[in-house]
């Protein structure tokens, strides 16, 4: 199991986690709105049972000090008192502004049934403002737990992505840095082998292909070094960029791999690109389409398209192409479908193209069994 799929079960574990807690939290809430909301009504309950026997005591003889502790106290619950022909004989807890006949019809559709009071007077209720408060503190609570969870994912993200930017420009410029020694001596060790024999054309040839291979070897000390700072764009041809990686990776692919790119000696389409740079795309897309075909016989193809101000290429492959599954985390640090792969390539190549070019790089299209098509957008000049 990868460090990604790692990553998504933790995920799908601390969702789970958060929707037990929403879960027990709003159980609670529903559990003491139903308590509450039993006491209010036993509250109207009681208020209506005073009422009544207030109309069946004698006022003169009857002491009423406890019926008016009892209603008295009822300062929350809003209480509607309805006589048999419909009218309103009394309210309280209503704000002045309220209509009470508009109040009385939305308490009767919601479906509520009257407490009888004293002679034929039915008593009517709303809940109180904190019930109603309460009643809605779930979804407030669950608002304010996905907003923090919303927030920490954010900050947490981007912390994690500014690491991961210092670790990949640290270990890039070191990595460089380190090159740089062993060249050097190469270079050195190449000068004293074509003095001891400088008229042998073996000898000769094979200082050639080492200066081609330390020649090399600097192009990929410059591309690491290059990682981290603003590399310096300058106007190319875009088509002399797909054929100088073309003839480069064409001498080093199976002899059976078919290479479809444009003729170079068409009309010059210029971008802005740092040419080391763009070139370590190209030859990464290619590396994977030659890895992901079978034997190393298929089509590797580039096409370009002008679209306003923008250049697209197309590199496209005959291979085994990506599972949908996957296509989500092709860019990311570490993630790759070969069995020996670091999972480095694609990642640097959408960071020399999103950030230092300013441009796009995503799968355009892919099937398994039949290939897979890069799309690679650039600003025209």
């Amino acid at each position: 199991m990868d460090i990604y799929t790692r990553k998504s079960w933790w995920k799908w574990w601390l969702a789970l986690f958060g929707i037990i807690i929403i879960g027990i939290s709003a159980y609670f809430t529903v559990y003491l709105t139903q308590k509450l909301s039993e006491e209010e009504r036993k509250k109207v309950e009681q208020y209506a049972l005073v009422l009544k026997q207030q109309s069946d005591l004698e006022f003169e003889t009857s002491d009423f000090t406890l019926h008016l502790k009892i209603t008295g106290d009822n300062t929350t619950i809003p209480v509607i008192l309805e006589n048999q022909l419909g009218g309103i004989d009394g309210h309280i807890n209503f704000d002045e502004n309220v209509d009470i006949e508009e109040e009385l019809k939305q308490i009767k559709k919601s479906g509520q049934k009257p407490i009888a009071g004293a002679e034929g007077v039915n008593i009517y209720f709303k809940k109180s403002r904190l019930l109603q408060l309460l009643e809605f503190f779930p979804f407030l609570q669950l608002l304010l737990i996905a907003f923090f969870i919303g927030l920490g994912y954010l900050f947490f993200s981007a912390s994690r992505r500014s690491e991961q930017d210092q670790v990949w420009v640290g270990m890039a410029k070191e990595t460089a840095h380190q090159l740089g020694t062993p060249i050097m001596g190469i270079v050195g060790w190449i000068d004293y082998l074509k003095e001891m024999n400088p008229e042998d054309e073996e000898t000769n040839e094979i200082v050639t292909e080492l200066r081609n291979d330390v020649k090399r070897l600097e192009l990929i000390a410059d591309r690491f070094s290059k990682i981290g700072s603003d590399p310096e764009l300058v106007p190319s041809n875009i088509y002399d960029e797909l054929e100088a990686i073309r003839g480069y990776m064409q001498r080093r692919a199976p002899r059976k791999m078919v290479f479809d790119f444009p003729e170079p000696n068409q009309e010059p389409i210029m971008v802005a690109v740092n040419s080391h740079l763009l070139q370590w795309v190209f030859e990464n897309l290619i590396r994977n389409s030659i890895d992901a075909t079978e034997k190393g016989i298929g089509t590797i193809s580039a096409k370009i398209n002008v679209v306003g101000n923008k250049v697209e290429v197309l590199l496209s492959d005959t291979g085994s192409g990506i599972p949908p599954s996957k296509l989500k985390r092709v860019f990311e640090p570490g993630f790759s479908t070969k069995k020996r792969g670091w999972g480095l390539g694609l990642s640097l190549a959408k960071r020399i193209i999103d950030e230092y070019h300013s441009g796009k790089i995503f799968v355009k299209q892919s099937e398994v069994g039949k290939g897979t098509t890069f799309s690679i957008q650039l600003k025209k000049e």
